[in-house]
């Protein structure tokens, strides 16, 4: 029973870190090149949400991959690969408005930093297989997971986008 309640200690503590590493990663971003490029990052996890889910092609893509942890390796990368692209296109249409110094306007960066967080982790417990990687069950997931509340997940980022 001891080896039961660590093991779940762990998993939790390296979910943990993972969504303080995505948050620290998009805060960095903010800090470092501003609100707009977390807001085309956002705008692009949105646009590869939608091509990724509605992508005919992974057959091909996947014909001779067997493994589950292979498949879900692809499908990670090819999300990424997507989401950069995605960002780029964001980059090059919307205008570089906020000139601001690294701590101007902080709340904003935290907050789009959270939305950015926010799609990141439904994203990976609702659509991407990072449950291949990632031990199923725990509080972050029930959080992060659970159907009833994906769309209004969904809808935070906007929300926050607007309020910016």
């Amino acid at each position: 029973m001891h080896f039961m309640d660590s093991s779940v200690i762990l998993t939790f503590l390296s979910e943990s870190a993972y969504l303080l590493v995505v948050f620290g990663v998009f805060l960095l971003i903010a800090l470092f090149r501003g609100r707009q490029a977390l807001i085309n990052i956002i705008c692009g996890l949105y646009f590869a949400l939608l091509i990724t889910l509605q992508f005919p092609y992974y057959d091909i893509l996947l014909n001779n991959i067997a493994q589950t942890s292979v498949v879900a390796a692809v499908k990670l990368i090819f999300f990424g690969i997507i989401t950069y692209l995605s960002t780029l296109l964001f980059r090059r249409i919307m205008p570089d408005e906020y000139r601001e110094g690294k701590f101007e306007s902080f709340g904003k960066k935290i907050m789009l930093a959270i939305g950015a967080t926010v799609l990141v982790m439904i994203f990976s417990f609702n659509v991407l297989p990072v449950t291949e990687f990632l031990t199923p069950g725990t509080p972050i997931q029930t959080l992060f997971a659970a159907e009833q509340f994906y769309f209004w997940w969904l809808m935070l980022p906007l929300v926050f986008l607007y309020l910016n």
